[in-house]
């Protein structure tokens, strides 16, 4: 964002929201230091986690895919099933909370700071979370609650409170499933509002005359601009989320990806030597503060807050899907890191080297991204402008969903306590729009972050659990034991019926002669 005033309501907001950072950052991220090197302990944490699940769980992505986009196609979940979303669905509302600024200013950020090779770490960051999001939606399909109206709860919470009590832990089960809920509220008002409401008014304010634009000292006003209309949204629950999701997020990932091609396409000649500095800047660190490690612990820092393996949202966006069987929705969600760090935050980084641009613009974020957009023509920046403006209002509305469902788990599912939580997540909105980008990346990291520690407690005590769930279902498919559904009785991947039940109809009277 540009640099505020002291007489700005903008400068206001800062100056008290800076120091909350401070002490929040320093606790969170204590670091470990190795030598003359000091990396933060939760890196190490989701890294050992990511690595662990992959050889514990033996993840075989692609030779499950085939039977994960039957899956997503609804051919193995009738209509009527118990759940409120299908699985396109919930991995559509994950995507989008995933898929977003993160993988455009967050790349951008990690080029600035660890060089083109940090991107070779936020790829084999993004392999290692397919484990962890396969195992959080696993269980969290396995310990979800149905309520009488059909609604869902599920969720970290519900898998560490009721998973560990079946394995004999339940006090600990309580203890972390309300950790978890508690900071969750929080974490989704970081790294789910406030950083995507900050780049989104960076952007707005780049693009209608930088410093000279009106926005440049009213950014608080985008803030509400979009908290009014997320507001009238999140009104409408899950499904309406659910709803706008599964529809925003192909354009937005169509309208993005082509604009990427199109920078990668007129730079094409240098695309060799940007792939060989990837490869060759992860493991030199030539440059860069840490050397290799220091180049290796930005990568997956990004990385994690990008595609939020180990974070569990995964859990609270499949745990409502309709599907009878836990370990199939886990192989939809594993998926997602790939999308996320493999694919398209491949293509920002990309994007971003080829036209040379982290070489000589003092940008940074989601600014950064823009200025190599501009190489190609004056009109991809507002293209951009349009992706970044979706990104942010699709991630916002994702986590408003999570931040709810977990203020509804620590308050005993008060829908007052909800309702009050609404309020304070799109306040939370506008805060975001008027403070610096490195007080929001600060503040969401710390955040984001905080809620794998129980998370992953959890998973670990639970491993046993998770690996027959899915090594189960996967010698049930091999076997042939698990048969397709009827097509009447399906769904479409938007959730209406394939086809209306057919039912008798009386005969018509006959008419007299």
């Amino acid at each position: 964002m540009m640099p505020l005033t002291g007489s700005s309501i903008d400068a206001w907001i800062q100056s008290w929201f800076g120091p909350v950072v401070d002490v929040l950052e320093a606790i969170v991220f204590y670091e470990l230091t190795l030598g003359a090197l000091s990396v933060p302990l939760l890196v190490i944490w989701l890294t050992a986690g990511g690595l662990f699940l992959t050889l514990w769980l033996r993840m075989r992505p692609w030779r499950d895919l085939r039977h994960t986009l039957d899956i997503l196609r609804g051919r193995f979940s009738r209509y009527d099933d118990e759940g409120e979303v299908t699985s396109f669905q919930a991995l559509a509302t994950e995507l989008s909370g995933t898929v977003g600024l993160g993988n455009i200013a967050g790349v951008a950020v990690a080029i600035t700071v660890g060089g083109p090779g940090a991107v070779f770490w936020i790829i084999v960051s993004g392999m290692f979370g397919m484990a962890l999001k396969m195992s959080e939606a696993t269980l969290a399909q396995k310990y979800r609650r149905v309520n009488i109206d059909g609604t869902i709860d599920g969720g970290p919470m519900y898998y560490l409170r009721d998973g560990l009590a079946d394995i004999g832990r339940p006090r600990l089960g309580r203890v972390l499933a309300l950790i978890f809920g508690a900071c969750m509220m929080v974490a989704a008002t970081g790294a789910g509002n406030i950083f995507q409401s900050n780049q989104m008014t960076a952007q707005i304010i780049g693009a209608t005359g930088g410093e000279a634009s009106w926005f440049a000292e009213r950014g608080w006003l985008i803030g509400v601009v979009l908290a009014t209309v997320v507001g009238i949204v999140i009104l409408g629950g899950l499904k309406k989320i659910a709803q706008w999701t599964g529809r925003i997020t192909p354009i937005m990932a169509v309208l993005y990806i082509g604009c990427v091609l199109v920078v990668l396409g007129v730079n094409i000649q240098h695309v060799p030597e940007s792939l060989g500095l990837i490869f060759s800047g992860a493991f030199t660190g030539e440059g860069v503060t840490g050397g290799v490690v220091g180049v290796m612990v930005v990568g997956i820092q990004r990385a994690l807050f990008s595609n939020a393996a180990g974070v569990g949202t995964a859990g609270m966006a499949h745990a409502a899907t309709k599907n009878r069987r836990p370990a199939a929705e886990g192989m939809v969600a594993s998926w997602e890191p790939f999308i996320d760090s493999v694919v398209v935050c491949t293509m920002t980084a990309l994007a971003i080297i080829v036209t040379g641009e982290y070489k000589s613009s003092e940008s940074d974020g989601v600014a950064l991204t823009t200025d190599a957009f501009a190489t190609v023509h004056a009109i991809f920046p507002w293209l951009l402008t349009v992706c970044i403006a979706l990104f942010a209002f699709s991630t916002v509305l994702a986590f408003s969903y999570y931040g709810r469902k977990a203020a509804g788990f620590v308050f005993n599912r008060s829908r007052v306590a909800e309702r009050v939580y609404d309020v304070v997540y799109l306040t939370m909105i506008v805060l975001g729009s008027a403070v610096t980008l490195e007080t929001v990346v600060r503040f969401s990291d710390a955040l984001f972050f905080l809620v794998t520690i129980p998370n992953l407690v959890g998973i670990y005590f639970l491993s046993n659990v998770l690996r027959r769930e899915i090594n189960g279902h996967r010698e049930k498919v091999q076997a042939g034991e698990i048969d397709p559904v009827p097509e009447a009785e399906r769904s479409t991947i938007f959730g209406r019926p394939v086809a209306e039940r057919v039912t008798e109809q009386p005969e018509p009277a006959s008419r007299g002669v």
